[in-house]
């Protein structure tokens, strides 16, 4: 393990970004150790201050000698494999790396994958005192030409922590770093969009045309691919930025683009969330989802960086919401809740609202308690053999029940609409009657309860999630 330099204090570097002294400072880097200038006090965000091979970073508690809360380190990297064919195996170069902290920021920038689609990516790691990465999190974001973006609207990123890289080499490998991809189906979104974000903190900006996506790094910059060749009007979306720009996305040469921070006032959303037949004391949360990425049947979109409010009981609000048409959802994570799915009642409808500046009420959202899932996917998605079945929790109050299974496109892959009520059982079990599954999809199905012909409850929108295998 590489020891510490710490240098001298960052006070006035501290003091800009408003942290306390020993609070981490924000770490960033490309993907090369660069040199820098070994001379100037080590700052996390220019990186100097440091030799040749190592980085800038901070260190949580102070320094060892009572200095600076900054010092010179070997580098964390993420190392792994990015396949881009499910049936062959076959790499390729080129898919984009981005990696996003708990917050979505990207704090490094991203790297491409070589031929044999193998990738190194550095991620800022804070340090204790004697320059052990302390705990630090992030996920990836995997894009590339001619394949869905990773992750989708039912895979998800699984957590990468900075603690599990040790001396000498400081490299983290492992289940979560390396990535397959699966075929976009969309043979004409032949052209690409590269570009920068130039804004205040860029890294995680959502870049966003016609439902293709990309997330910008630490830097500002971005690769869209598979995009329909033509002009396309290109949207950033970030909390406290207006971002956009209208691009000529050729088919044979990648359209390049530089996207600023316009002078645009941002919008205020503002509603609340009635919960109700939940347990007493539930929160929620609510988030924005951009209305072009949304998926109807999967009732998921992606959210740009800031767009949430959490520990929802009641009123809510959130602020610098950048132009453009959002979804808004409630109850997006694993907390027990879902969406009211009774249409015959207010409040449960998706609502969909557009932000150009001011203060925009999004109504009144009402959800209630989920269908527990028992299996597959009760916690997180899970490798099936042959043909499942499916396994939730009985809802008492009710007529009978409603299956769809959806592929990771949000199409309905099957479903089976004539469940009829349990009796003297905890769960409902269906088996899968549908087409065969192709090994290493990912599907999930949702159940939903109804009575006279009503949905009452169903499952919720990250549960029952699973792979054929």
């Amino acid at each position: 393990m590489t020891s510490p330099r710490t240098l001298r204090a960052l006070g006035a570097f501290a003091a800009l970004l408003g942290f306390a002294a020993s609070a981490p400072l924000a770490g960033c880097g490309g993907n090369e150790a660069a040199p820098g200038d070994a001379t100037a006090p080590c700052d996390p965000i220019a990186q100097t201050g440091c030799e040749a091979g190592l980085v800038c970073e901070s260190v949580v508690g102070g320094a060892s000698d009572g200095g600076a809360p900054v010092g010179c380190f070997a580098p964390v990297r993420f190392e792994g494999r990015v396949t881009r064919d499910e049936e062959s195996g076959a790499p390729g170069a080129g898919a984009y790396v981005v990696a996003r902290d708990e917050n979505g920021v990207a704090t490094a920038d991203g790297a491409l994958t070589a031929a044999d689609g193998s990738y190194s990516l550095r991620v800022p790691a804070p340090r204790d005192a004697a320059g052990v990465p302390v705990a630090s999190r992030y996920t990836l974001r995997v894009d590339a030409q001619g394949y869905e973006s990773f992750p989708g609207a039912l895979r998800v990123p699984l957590p990468i922590d900075v603690r599990e890289a040790t001396a000498p080499g400081y490299a983290v490998a492992n289940a979560a770093t390396s990535i397959v991809l699966f075929s976009s189906e969309r043979p004409t979104a032949t052209a690409i969009i590269r570009g920068r974000v130039e804004a205040p903190s860029p890294g995680g900006t959502l870049v966003v045309t016609d439902g293709t996506t990309a997330i910008a790094d630490r830097s500002g910059a971005f690769t869209l691919f598979n995009v329909e060749p033509g002009a396309r009007v290109v949207r950033g979306f970030a909390a406290g930025v207006q971002l956009d720009a209208t691009v000529n996305a050729g088919a044979d040469a990648p359209a390049q683009a530089v996207w600023r921070a316009r002078d645009r006032p941002l919008a205020s959303v503002g509603g609340s969330v009635n919960i109700v037949n939940a347990p007493g004391g539930s929160r929620t949360s609510v988030v924005l989802a951009v209305e072009e990425t949304f998926v109807a049947a999967l009732e998921r979109g992606e959210v740009p960086r800031g767009l949430r409010a959490g520990d929802v009981s009641g009123a809510f609000r959130i602020d610098g919401v950048p132009d453009g048409r959002y979804v808004v959802l409630a109850a997006f994570e694993n907390d027990g809740l879902v969406r009211d799915p009774d249409p015959g009642i207010a409040g449960t409808q998706v609502l969909r609202f557009e932000a150009k500046g001011g203060a925009v009420d999004a109504g009144t959202f009402k959800v209630t308690g989920a269908l527990a899932v028992t299996s597959p996917g009760r916690d997180a998605p899970q490798g099936i053999r042959g043909a499942p079945t499916f396994v939730w929790a009985d809802d008492s109050s009710e007529t009978g029940y409603h299956l769809h299974v959806y592929d990771s496109r949000g199409t309905t892959l099957w479903e089976k609409l004539d469940i009829p009520s349990v009796k003297g059982s905890a769960t409902v079990q269906v088996p899968y009657g549908g087409p065969a599954l192709m090994p290493g999809r990912y599907y999930q199905f949702r159940a939903t309860s109804v009575r006279s012909g009503a949905p009452i409850a169903r499952t919720e929108e990250l549960r029952g999630v699973f792979q054929a295998q």
